[in-house]
């Protein structure tokens, strides 16, 4: 297969629901240099023959031994790939049809070499009830206070993450590698255009507030290496900035269907 100038990842569990719509929005995609890599990440593999029906002369699937967890499969994902550019998706989120056109063109143009954009929040019926807009510039510190990165929304150029990759966490894997980024000196850019729709679902992991707590206080005290005083005081500043944010994202399109 010639090289694409784009790989996507998604990393797949459990979403058969949600997956038609997601891989058709990157297939349709306005940018056709671009090819689907999928890692199959569940130890049933009923939907993965669904997949491979649908799917399997359109996409790449690479099928996991054992379940691995999102950030592990996307590092899987990212070693497979060729390409010169590494967009991610979650197999529940959908693209805007000139997403990866409106963002390699804003890359290539300004020499980038990170790119995401705000989002709109959507429900488990498609219900547009939010929207997450972000900075075009973000420092470390700014990214400390509160995570406003999209994973879905993010491109990258794969030569970055050759030494960067996801940690080994439940929930904000991504959070945490983008933290590293940072601090490596990489410029992270935004454009303030809702090129994604992502999905808020009430069962994910993501949800999981436990989870999301516990995950924070590791990115902060291992990977970040803070004390464990100065990990909480973030974990609290984090957990009032989400608050506020999730205020701001609020709005009224509840009626709009995609």
């Amino acid at each position: 297969m010639k090289t694409k100038a784009v790989d996507v990842i998604i990393p797949y569990y459990k979403k058969k629901k949600f997956i038609t719509k997601t891989i058709n929005s990157i297939l349709n995609q306005s940018f056709k240099s671009h090819r689907i890599i999928l890692i199959y990440d569940d130890k049933n593999l009923k939907d993965y023959f669904f997949l491979k029906k649908n799917y399997g002369s359109k996409i790449i699937i690479l099928v996991n031994k054992k379940n691995l967890g999102a950030g592990i499969s996307r590092n899987k994902g990212i070693k497979f790939s060729s390409s010169k550019y590494i967009a991610f998706c979650d197999a529940d989120d959908i693209w805007k049809k000139n997403k990866l056109e409106k963002q390699i063109k804003y890359m290539e143009v300004n020499n980038l070499d990170f790119i995401h954009s705000s989002y709109y929040i959507i429900n488990e019926k498609n219900q547009i009830n939010g929207i997450m807009p972000i900075k075009e510039k973000l420092s470390y510190y700014d990214l400390l206070k509160s995570c406003d990165i999209g994973l879905s929304t993010v491109v990258v150029k794969r030569s970055l993450l050759k030494k960067n990759l996801f940690k080994n966490l439940k929930t904000k894997e991504d959070y945490c590698l983008w933290l590293q980024l940072l601090r490596a000196g990489v410029n992270i850019n935004g454009i303030n255009k809702c090129l994604v729709y992502w999905r808020k679902n009430k069962v994910s992991l993501s949800s999981n507030t436990f989870q999301k707590l516990k995950d924070a206080f590791t990115l902060y005290n291992k990977y970040e290496k803070f004390s464990k005083a100065l990990s909480l005081f973030f974990i609290l500043r984090l957990s009032f900035n989400f608050i506020l944010k999730r205020i701001k994202q609020k709005k009224s399109f509840n009626d709009n269907i995609l």
